[in-house]
C-alpha cells in the first residue's frame, strides 16, 4: 500500500523522527507537515495545542495518508489520546525516553530537558512514576531552545549560554543519562556533547519511534509492496522555510513546498 506516512510536528524538529522512519522504512512513501507558523507547541494551552493536531492530521487525511506520526513531544502528551478516540488510522506519538535512562543509569540520576508542555502534561507524570522509582529526575524546561532551533540558531552564543545554564543543576546532581524531551533537541546533540561530561549518555526516541512505526504498518498489513520508482518524499511548511529545514532537504535534494494550513 503505497498511500504516505504522515509526519507532522511544530516546526522542523520532527524531521530527526523523519530521518529515522525514513532510514529504516526507506520504500514507504512521507509527508512531512512543518508548523512553523504556530512554533513552539510548549507554551501554548492543552486546548489550543489538541485544535493544532486536529488541524495537522485532517490535512494528512485529505493527503490520503496511512498512518500519523505526531513527531512533538507536547503534541502526543497533550493530544493523542484525542487524536486515537476520533480517528479510525494508526497513531504513532512521542514521548521522552524515561524508561531506557532509567534502565542505563549508574548514578541513579537522570536528567530531562524538554517543554513546559511536555513537562507538565499528565503522560510524562505517568510515564516517569511507573519506571523511576528510586531514581531521582531533574526535569529543565528548554525555554526557547525551539525558537532558536526554527531560526537556524543551533551554534549562537545564545544557545550555548542557554543550555550551559540548563545543564548546571543536572551535572551539579551527578547525572550520567540526559533525555531529550523534544523532537527539535536532537539538532543540538553537537553542542550538547561539547559540554557534556564524557559518561553522560545522550538519550532520545527517534530509533525507538521508527521501530513502533515499522511494526504497527505490519500489524496492520499496511506496508508499501509496490517498485521504488513510485515513492516520494514531500515536505510542507506554513511560514518561510528556516535555515535547518532548508539545509535538511538540500542535503538529500528534497525540497519544502509553501502551503497554507
Amino acid at each position: 500500500m503505497n498511500n504516505p506516512i504522515g509526519v507532522f510536528d511544530s516546526g522542523v524538529g520532527g524531521t530527526s523522527i523523519w530521518r529515522e522512519i525514513h532510514g529504516l522504512l526507506p520504500k514507504e512513501s512521507t509527508i512531512y507537515l512543518a508548523d512553523s507558523k504556530n512554533a513552539p507547541y510548549g507554551e501554548k494551552s492543552r486546548d489550543e495545542i489538541v485544535e493544532l493536531c486536529i488541524k495537522n492530521t485532517e490535512l494528512l487525511l485529505r493527503k490520503k495518508c496511512k498512518i500519523v506520526v505526531v513527531a512533538c513531544n507536547t503534541a502526543t502528551t497533550n493530544a493523542i489520546d484525542y487524536l486515537r478516540s476520533n480517528y479510525d488510522i494508526p497513531f504513532i506519538g512521542i514521548e521522552p525516553a524515561i524508561k531506557p535512562a532509567a534502565l542505563r543509569t549508574k548514578t541513579k540520576k537522570v536528567g530531562v530537558l524538554a517543554t513546559k508542555g511536555t513537562l507538565s502534561s499528565g503522560l510524562f507524570y505517568n510515564t516517569s512514576k511507573l519506571y523511576t522509582e528510586g531514581i531521582e529526575i531533574i526535569e529543565q524546561e528548554g525555554k526557547d531552545l525551539v525558537k532558536l532551533i526554527e531560526s537556524g540558531e543551533v551554534r549562537s552564543n545564545e544557545m550555548k549560554t542557554l543550555l550551559q545554564v540548563y545543564l548546571k543543576p543536572m551535572l551539579l546532581a551527578n547525572i550520567d543519562c540526559l533525555v531529550l524531551g523534544c523532537t527539535h533537541y536532537p539538532y543540538l546533540i553537537p553542542i550538547l556533547r561539547e559540554i557534556l561530561p564524557n559518561q553522560v549518555k545522550i538519550i532520545d526516541s527517534g530509533e525507538a519511534v521508527a521501530r513502533q512505526t515499522k511494526i504497527i504498518l505490519e500489524k496492520n498489513n499496511l506496508l508499501n509492496q509496490e517498485n521504488n520508482q513510485s515513492i516520494e518524499n514531500i515536505f510542507y511548511s506554513n511560514a518561510a522555510s528556516t535555515k535547518v529545514l532548508s539545509s535538511l532537504l538540500m542535503e538529500n535534494n528534497y525540497q519544502v513546498s509553501q502551503l497554507d494550513f
